[in-house]
């Protein structure tokens, strides 16, 4: 399989059960099962969803010297990723807590501590990346120089903005002006996804566009082709949706990758979204190609 490198955050991620939004007061409340912390962020969730579904995957990301950054060095350990390229940093590593209800609807709040302050160094980058296909390179500050060095080493980049309300907006335009492949939620677009998406490919280079529809499914904008839609489906109970973006993302440039067919990546994508979300955690619920693909050509 292709060599793909990632970087992106790594945070401690907090979830809590809560019996629905808004939340009123109260001083003291016990749920069995309902509180749970863990390793996460979207740099270790993309990165451990490409290494289960089967490639080989170069993590960068940077952890502060203290008790979380340890914990989430045991997890990325423990899932098989090598945590040689993780630097330290002063500041502590950001943490993330997360209310989830019993629909799976989600509230976070993130904490970076001083990530947003930290440069990941470039040289150390370009010799993670001179064997990578891809070089994934999340919106977070520390990966933004890496930007330019990828372009410099000739790699193909890909990154999701999450959410962006206009094509103006300063702190992704450095990934909006680079990028190949792009996500993002549909969430705060200031018009429809369709129109969004045009408007985007005709001001920026991206080969391809895909916008998430939350419980719509996605959106895909290929240059040269019409817009496509795919439907979501939920192959199991909905337990908690954190993740589901980056199990998206992930799978979607695994299918692309294996078969080179953007809209069947994509349907094939939406699926294993739709099956992370059954269970808790951003970076739990991730099956292997070879289970992903015998699930979703019976289905």
């Amino acid at each position: 399989m292709p060599s793909l490198l990632v970087c992106g955050l790594t945070n401690l991620e907090m979830t809590v059960r809560v019996e629905g939004f808004p939340i009123g007061y109260f001083p003291v409340r016990y749920v069995g099962n309902g509180v749970r912390a863990t390793c996460s962020g979207v740099g270790f969730n993309v990165s451990r969803a490409l290494h289960i579904l089967g490639n080989d995957v170069r993590f960068l990301s940077i952890l502060g010297d203290d008790p979380a950054g340890r914990i989430c060095r045991e997890e990325i350990r423990a899932a098989g990723i090598d945590d040689a390229d993780i630097t330290s940093c002063e500041g502590g590593t950001a943490h993330s807590a997360i209310l989830v209800d019993a629909e799976g609807r989600r509230q976070i709040n993130l904490d970076l501590r001083k990530m947003q302050e930290q440069v990941f160094p470039v040289d150390r980058f370009a010799a993670a990346a001179r064997e990578a296909e891809i070089a994934i390179l999340c919106n977070i500050n520390f990966s933004r120089p890496l930007l330019f060095e990828a372009k410099k080493l000739g790699k193909m980049i890909a990154a999701d903005l999450h959410a962006l309300g206009s094509l103006d907006d300063e702190y992704n335009r450095d990934w909006l002006e680079t990028a190949d492949i792009l996500f993002m939620s549909h969430e705060g677009l200031p018009c429809p996804p369709e129109v969004f998406a045009a408007e985007l490919l005709g001001r920026f280079p991206a080969r391809f566009l895909v916008i998430g529809l939350g419980s719509g499914g996605a959106l895909l904008a290929e240059r040269g082709r019409p817009p496509k839609q795919v439907p979501a489906v939920t192959p199991r109970p909905v337990v908690n949706t954190i993740g589901a973006g980056d199990a998206l993302f992930s799978a979607f440039l695994d299918g692309w990758l294996r078969y080179g067919d953007a809209a069947g990546a994509l349907a094939r994508a939406v699926y294993y979204a739709g099956w992370k979300i059954g269970e808790n955690g951003g970076a739990a619920g991730l099956m292997t190609a070879a289970e992903l693909d015998s699930r979703f050509t019976l289905r």
